[in-house]
Order: structure tokens, then C-alpha cells, then sequence
């Protein structure tokens, strides 16, 4: 992979969420649930995010999350995500990056 400069790393818009609702999504081609993030004062964003092998529902209501807000929105079969959930790829699944305390929604990741 080629060096980027580091102000192109400065566009990334990386955020902390809360995930607030989460719903199996059965039209994404693999499989995906579709969420629900509390970004603070940026509002409410919804995102699809294929983290179905290590996550239950239940883990994740209420966990704070990262993600990128500044993405242009995607449509995905019949859902627009309008954030990118970001994780670690290991053995084929996707783990979550997230705070180790709680911090407010919205705060930036640097």
C-alpha cells in the first residue's frame, strides 16, 4: 500500500457513537446488520456493517463504537449507510475498534 500524506488523514471525519438500534439486514449480499449510531451533536447516522460472526444484537445495543461521519453516503440494496463502522479484519470477521471508557458521542478520534 502506498504512504499517504498525514493531511490526508486529517479528512477523515473518525467520531465515537453509541449504537442505538440494530436489525438484522437480509437483502445485504453478505451478511450485515443494519445500525443505528448516536453521534452526539452530530445526530443520529445509520450504517451497514458486516460484523454478524462475532456480534449478537444484544452485544452490541448501547456500545460505543468508531466510525467515519464524513463519507459520502452509500446505498446499500434497499438502505442508505451514511457512515463507515470502522474495524480490525482478523481470520475473516471484523472486529470493532471502540473506546476503552466511556466518552460522549461525537467526540473525535485522532
Amino acid at each position: 500500500m502506498s504512504e499517504v500524506l498525514f493531511e490526508d488523514f486529517q479528512k477523515l471525519d473518525l467520531r465515537v457513537g453509541t449504537i442505538i438500534e440494530i436489525n438484522d439486514f437480509p437483502k445485504a449480499r453478505k451478511p450485515a446488520y443494519q445500525l443505528t449510531i448516536d453521534f452526539g451533536p452530530l445526530g443520529i447516522k445509520k450504517s451497514s456493517a458486516q460484523i454478524t460472526a462475532l456480534y449478537s444484537k444484544e452485544q452490541l445495543l448501547h456500545r460505543q463504537i468508531i466510525a467515519n461521519v464524513n463519507f459520502e453516503d452509500k446505498q446499500i440494496a434497499n438502505f442508505k449507510s451514511q457512515c463507515l463502522v470502522v474495524g480490525a479484519v482478523h481470520e475473516n470477521a471484523v472486529v470493532l475498534l471502540e473506546p476503552t471508557q466511556k466518552i460522549p458521542n461525537g467526540s473525535t478520534v485522532q
